[in-house]
């Protein structure tokens, strides 16, 4: 069994003297906030100052009780009030009346800038489950001090925003190599088994393993559980055998060398451990041992998330920038032995949560416009970095995704109708998609419009296709990289690309996007709105900062046909359009990704398609091949892909440089010549 405390013991021996100390310090500072009766300024601070202080003790205290008895000396009901406990100020009801976690809350109290930080201080505690699970008691120390330290400037001072604020944030303005390093290591490493011994070990018919991981647990996550335990093992390896084949052919298609790897990274929510299980051991016979990248439940709170998006306002800025930009890369050149066994991710995925559809609060803080011009460098340092010593074009991924419990009472069947979805089978698929991209390699550009109140009405430029009996402008893609079928991409020529796109309804991101209009002008994006708010301003700022921030405007990064018809019919079955994620959305009709193309960084890497083997030329566009000048302008960090379903289709029509028209589909329908098979779903 992997022993977490023991993996953390030498920084935990290192604090632990201080750690003692600092805890009977916070004894005190609880006594005395709590018996604090003048009526003055401070009074607040110390009501709040309070609050935190019972968290870190009661965490401190629950940290002691962890072992690896802890959860079988406990039922199943005991161990789920006590994790609701953890989470219960911060629970939507409570959030919005009485959480210091919330800006517009913290704001009433504390008045503006005193508010945003004390709301951000808070969120920081919030850490603390964390930290007590993996026994992480050199971080507990860390912001006990930090605690201690805000607490004893309150009490001494006149205190005044600027000194409170690099006092809070100075956790994050610190070196932060030690900590990307344990990041790295607890994410690449497959010796860091504390996931891996749930997955292994746990008895997955005993619930109580759920509450093993230190995340908030809800129905979904029981419900996820419990169905798979009992689903048929067959299935089980079947899917995970599809999953690993896909992830290996993944590495054919894009002509990469596996054999030079020996590790695989692995995320997934909680609940769906039966199948990274067998997952594993498909991997190890494909000579691949796991780690686990990122294990997700269900968000506590989306709108806390929405709400401290931009919390990093508080410190970034050119100092913090550049220390944690030489932090990333002490870090990757520490673990580059880790990261370079790493053959890529897998990633399991979910969808079906509630819609959401944030609140703006005036409240919340935001970046500057010299912050954002900045933080567009920070990521290309960061994502150069990352490549450095994660190279793309010697990495791949494979991503699939499961319904949650979330999506109703039909979870059962939608999950069997999904299993027949990425099930299906890739040559098949590729087969017709060559169809499509034969006549597609004949365009000047295509055009897409839409029919009935959909006001969607672009051309899309093509790129010229040197020699067509070796080139091709579209990736024949199948269930490699992206399970399941189908589509075709590719990287557009940005100038003579122009018209409007129009989505009725739409999520990007798990946010909620109504009437989404984008006009684009060779390439760009030149103008853009939508109708979840009454004013129009605030619609447009919606949009600013989801789906462009930091930039002002984006380019189309790709163009894309998708061809999985049964996956639409299935989602107008149980009328989940909107419940789907966008890895099995974009191939259910054309879409365009405003962004990066899907080649970024790795343009100069020959891709070729299986079938005809012919090389993929449209790799960059007038954006990415300023690489070769300035890197920090080649690249956007953003991919966000908006796919126009089938029925708002009036036509996708080829149209060559002589103006011969070629439909791919018409009225929502494939009508090309070879594509016939795509339309019996509709059919059925």
């Amino acid at each position: 069994m992997f022993n977490v405390k023991k993996y953390y013991s030498k920084e935990n021996n290192k604090a632990e003297d201080n750690y003692k100390n600092s805890l009977i310090t916070i004894k005190k500072i609880c006594k005395e906030t709590c018996k604090y009766r003048k009526k003055d300024d401070k009074k607040k601070y110390y009501i709040f100052l309070n609050t935190i202080g019972k968290i870190i003790l009661k965490m401190a205290d629950y940290e002691k009780t962890l072992n690896k008895n802890y959860f079988t000396r406990r039922s199943f009901k005991q161990l789920l009030k006590e994790n609701r406990k953890f989470y219960d100020d911060i629970l939507r009801s409570n959030y919005e009346k009485k959480s210091y976690a919330n800006p517009a809350y913290s704001v009433k109290i504390f008045g503006d800038k005193f508010g945003q930080l004390i709301a951000y201080f808070y969120t920081l505690y919030r850490g603390y489950i964390s930290f007590a699970f993996f026994h992480k008691i050199y971080k507990m120390e860390e912001y006990n001090k930090l605690f201690v330290d805000v607490f004893k400037y309150v009490r001494d001072k006149k205190f005044e925003y600027e000194t409170l604020n690099k006092i809070i944030t100075r956790t994050q303005r610190k070196d932060k190599t030690k900590d990307l390093i344990f990041r790295l290591k607890q994410e690449f490493e497959s010796n860091f088994k504390f996931y891996q011994d749930i997955i292994k070990n746990a008895d997955l018919d005993d619930l109580r393993y759920l509450f093993k991981y230190g995340k908030y647990i809800t129905e979904n996550e029981i419900k996820t559980a419990k169905f798979l335990s009992n689903y048929p093992e067959k299935k089980i390896k079947k899917l995970s055998n599809q999953i690993a084949t896909a992830y290996v052919n993944g590495f054919l298609s894009t002509k990469k060398d596996i054999s030079k790897k020996s590790s695989v990274c692995i995320s997934y929510n909680i609940g769906q451990e039966r199948i990274v299980r067998q997952l594993m051991r498909d991997m190890k016979k494909r000579k691949l041992e796991t780690s686990i990248m990122v294990v997700s439940s269900t968000e506590v709170n989306k709108q806390l998330d929405y709400d401290h998006r931009f919390d990093r306002a508080l410190y970034f800025d050119k100092e913090y920038s550049n220390t944690y930009n030489k932090s990333f890369e002490k870090a990757g050149k520490m673990c580059k032995k880790i990261l370079t066994a790493c053959s890529g991710m897998v990633f399991l995925d979910k969808f079906g949560d509630l819609p959401f559809s944030p609140k703006n609060k005036k409240e919340c803080l935001k970046f500057s416009a010299e912050q954002q011009k900045l933080f567009q460098i920070f990521q290309n340092n960061i994502i150069r970095t990352h490549d450095k010593y994660l190279p793309r074009k010697e990495i791949s991924f494979t991503i699939i995704s499961f319904p949650s419990p979330e999506i109703g009472k039909q979870y059962e069947q939608i999950f069997e109708d999904i299993f027949e979805v990425n099930m299906l089978d890739t040559e098949e698929c590729e087969h017709i998609q060559q169809k499509i991209i034969d006549s597609l390699d004949k365009a000047d550009y295509v055009h897409i419009k839409g029919k009935g109140k959909n006001k969607t009405n672009i051309k899309v430029k093509m790129q010229k296709i040197k020699n067509p009996k070796k080139e091709t402008n579209f990736v024949n893609c199948g269930a490699d990289l992206n399970i399941p079928v189908g589509e075709v991409f590719t990287t557009p020529k940005l100038k003579g690309t122009n018209g409007t796109l129009h989505i009725k309804q739409t999520y990007l991101f798990g946010l909620k996007y109504i009437d989404l209009k984008s006009t684009f002008k060779d390439g760009y994006v030149v103008n853009y709105n939508c109708k979840n708010f009454s004013k129009n301003k605030d619609n447009r700022k919606y949009i600013e900062e989801n789906l462009l921030f930091p930039h002002k405007t984006l380019p189309i990064g790709e163009f894309a046909i998708g061809t999985n018809t049964l996956a639409y019919v299935i989602a107008k079955k149980y009328n989940i359009m909107n419940l789907l994620p966008a890895l099995i959305v974009e191939k259910m009709g054309p879409h365009f990704a405003i962004g990066d193309t899907c080649f970024t960084m790795s343009e100069d890497t020959p891709v070729f398609n299986k079938l005809d083997n012919k090389e993929i030329t449209a790799r960059e566009n007038k954006k990415t091949a300023l690489r070769k000048t300035d890197m920090r302008k080649a690249y956007t960090n953003r991919h966000t892909d908006i796919t126009l379903p089938y029925e708002s289709i009036k036509f996708i029509t080829v149209v060559t440089k002589r103006r011969k028209k070629i439909d791919i589909i018409r009225n929502g329908r494939f009508v090309l010549e070879g594509t016939e098979e795509l339309n019996k779903p509709f059919e059925k």
